[in-house]
């Protein structure tokens, strides 16, 4: 399977390949596999854990009581010396990142899903390798992702990626603990409706007390991706080559999870479902419906009348000029901003409003037909 848009989630034991610091040998060849990959012509996210461990390390290890401020204070002393050292390696291959820092709330507001994914999109249009990690450093209890293979599984369905690489210190997932069982099998691929119940059931908490997730993380996160259409793989991230042979090779590394849908349908389920929730509507001329039915967005040119009141982000009915229902979608402009560039052209948008979040009202990715 030819993979074009991948995300690879590393956890902390494999960074510090199992010990209290960050191994800068183990990131060395993190890197070098993912601008091999990004030079092969993928396009690459990475999720990065490591924040809090970079941060115990900056400290010298200090005793502090199990309670969030305590993390969020060593997140926010190590996260800057993780990007340092990433800066630093990506920077010998001449590959520009970004940081990104998200929390739940980034991803269940409308408004915000769709800045994030923008953003994201941005980033992977001019050849940047976006570093995410949850924000540790204000996330409370109710708005964290728990752990970054959460978070992974789902920055994998807002890009609506091809693959999502689970890189942890065990080889793949097995039908019993193999930490205390030695006739434990790994599993080499999942392909049935719904995760063996002996798989789960063998899953447990972070061995190694250094990471947030474990194995049962990383099924959960596997669950998530794959409804979303993506092929998700655990594999030990200390496998050689691990990445590259799995995405530029395509051989059958660890335990391969086969998506149980396609992007196109997780999608016009999405957004099907925001029909009972859609808070407005837009009016387009014929020729706007025509283009709409050829696989064309929604422009502000095509549009004669907006009813409701929307936010930026939310779900709208789009209508023929008998007011006929055509399409449900996401719209990139509130109800105010499009009453103002209705049947105007694209380029004038910016003019308009002293900004543009795009050329069309509603993208024809994020639209659906009835």
């Amino acid at each position: 399977m030819a993979y074009e848009r991948v995300v690879i989630k590393v956890g902390t034991s494999t960074l510090t390949d199992g010990g209290k610091e960050l191994c800068l040998a183990r990131m060395v060849d993190l890197v070098r596999q993912l601008t091999a990959v990004k030079a092969a012509g993928k396009q690459v996210v990475l999720v990065s854990s490591g924040g809090i461990a970079a941060g115990r390390e900056m400290l010298a290890y200090p005793e502090l009581p199990h309670f969030l401020p305590g993390k969020q204070m060593l997140a926010a002393v190590g996260q800057p010396r993780l990007m340092a050292v990433y800066t630093q390696l990506f920077s010998l291959y001449k590959q520009p990142i970004a940081q990104v820092l998200l929390t739940r709330d980034d991803l269940a507001d409308r408004r915000r899903y769709l800045n994030a994914r923008n953003t994201l999109e941005a980033l992977l249009s001019y050849g940047i390798i976006p570093i995410i990690n949850e924000n540790d450093t204000i996330a409370t209890e109710e708005i964290r992702f728990g752990d970054n293979d959460n978070l992974s599984a789902l920055i994998t369905n807002v890009l609506e990626a091809d693959l999502l690489i689970l890189l942890t210190d065990q080889d793949g997932v097995y039908n019993a603990d193999p930490t205390v069982n030695p006739d434990a099998e790994l599993i080499s691929l999942v392909d049935t409706p719904e995760i063996p119940k002996a798989l789960i059931n063998a899953a447990g908490g972070s061995s190694n007390g250094l990471g947030t997730g474990g194995m049962s993380s990383k099924l959960s996160a596997a669950e998530l991706a794959r409804h979303s259409g993506a092929v998700v793989v655990v594999a030990n991230g200390v496998t050689e080559q691990v990445i590259e042979r799995i995405v530029l090779k395509g051989e059958s590394v660890g335990t391969t999870f086969l998506p149980l849908t396609t992007h196109l349908e997780h999608r016009k389920r999405f957004l099907l479902a925001g029909i009972t929730e859609a808070v407005g509507q837009l009016k387009l001329d014929e020729g706007a419906v025509k283009a709409l039915r050829k696989g064309g967005s929604v422009l502000p040119v095509g549009i004669i009348a907006v009813v409701g009141d929307f936010s930026r982000g939310q779900s709208v009915t789009v209508l023929d000029p008998e007011e006929r229902k055509v399409a449900v979608g996401l719209c990139n402009y509130s109800a105010a901003d499009i009453r103002k560039i209705a049947g105007q052209q694209s380029d004038q948008i910016a003019e308009i409003l002293g900004y543009a979040y795009g050329a069309e009202a509603v993208h024809h990715d994020n639209m659906v037909l009835l």
